[in-house]
């Protein structure tokens, strides 16, 4: 096949995006990916080559973890040197989580990963995917000299292409379903095609892809409020073969002064577990210090999320872990960039 046109690989693992109404019935069933292009026909107009690959069994993203991410992970590796770009069809409710997940899990990524799926399915009248389907496709087979313009993980929904690490879904009804609060969009989709060349992510193009499959699941999520327990927060952090906590606080990352959290934070790592701070608010950063309330966070060792998101936060401990990087160098490691998830 000639360089002058992009193949795209396109990855169907489930969602709203591949249902299809029976008329008859009213139930929504899956959609044959193989007649994507009798159902699209724009599909023709875009000047790239596209082949598909489903997952045997499409799942609903509720039903979405760690195992699924290797897969999706190992048909990109699998695939990686026969295709110029990849679109990930999925569904949205927990999309950030894959797609920040497949950010760490591909070192050195040279080529667009683009994630998309839609809030109604592809069958409908009114549906947002072929919008959302057709535009990815197009973002990635973007190029310049023959080479990808994009070298990232993204996620394209309603005419923005954000990256992925950076996004959260902030409404199950809207169109707009995503919103990256911490780093300005990669691209809008208008009359043009607006790329933000100044934010896309630059990898080292000297080193060769890695993909990480070792995932550690070992992990809890804790969103402090007011009045949590100390029983229930003992309970928790001394789950069995517990490895690492991210602890959403308050503000620019604020907790309680009580002696008895202090303590138990403290104890907690002294054990070994790793103790993430990030913000509970959707936008903003975690500035350790900042206030008398986390100066003692510092001091005892907790681990700074900086703007990180939830998905991204909880996506890279699991990678982390799973890298079996030594204690000594985690916090240092963790509060480092990798691939642009913070700021």
């Amino acid at each position: 096949m000639g360089k002058s046109t992009p193949n795209i690989l396109l990855i169907y693992t489930g969602g709203t995006i591949g249902m299809i109404k029976d008329f008859k019935t009213g139930a929504l069933r899956v959609f044959d990916f193989k007649n994507l292009l009798k159902r699209i026909p724009e599909l023709h107009l875009l000047d790239c080559e596209i082949d598909t690959v489903s997952f045997e069994t499409p799942i609903d993203s509720s039903n979405m973890n760690p195992t699924y991410w290797v897969q999706i992970a190992e048909i990109i590796e699998t695939n990686y040197k026969l295709f110029d770009g990849f679109v990930v069809l999925h569904g949205s409710d927990t999309m950030s989580y894959t797609a920040s997940a497949l950010s760490f899990m591909l070192e050195n990524l040279a080529k667009p990963v683009i994630f998309t799926g839609s809030q109604l399915p592809i069958g409908d009248l009114r549906t947002d995917a072929k919008e959302n389907l057709i535009t990815s496709i197009q973002m990635a087979s973007l190029q310049y000299k023959n080479k990808p313009v994009i070298k990232e993980v993204c996620l394209y929904f309603e005419y923005k292409l954000y990256r992925a690490n950076r996004t959260t879904k902030i409404n199950a009804e809207h169109f707009e379903a995503f919103a990256s609060l911490n780093y300005p969009d990669l691209a809008e989709s208008g009359v043009h095609l607006k790329i933000n060349y100044d934010y896309l992510f630059k990898p080292n193009l000297k080193k060769s892809l890695v993909v990480h499959k070792a995932l550690d699941t070992n992990i809890a999520l804790v969103k402090l409020f007011p009045g949590i327990s100390e029983g229930l927060l003992k309970n928790i952090f001394s789950t069995p073969k517990l490895k690492g906590v991210v602890l959403e606080t308050y503000g620019a990352g604020n907790c309680t002064t009580e002696e008895w959290f202090i303590n138990l934070l403290e104890d907690t790592i002294k054990k070994g577990i790793h103790i993430i701070n990030i913000t509970q608010c959707s936008g903003g950063s975690v500035i350790m210090g900042h206030y008398e309330t986390s100066e003692k966070l510092i001091k005892i060792g907790v681990i700074s999320g900086k703007d990180i998101t939830t998905e991204a936060a909880t996506s890279k401990l699991m990678y982390m872990l799973g890298c079996k990087i030594s204690s000594n160098v985690f916090k240092t490691i963790y509060e480092t960039d990798l691939r642009g998830e913070m700021t």
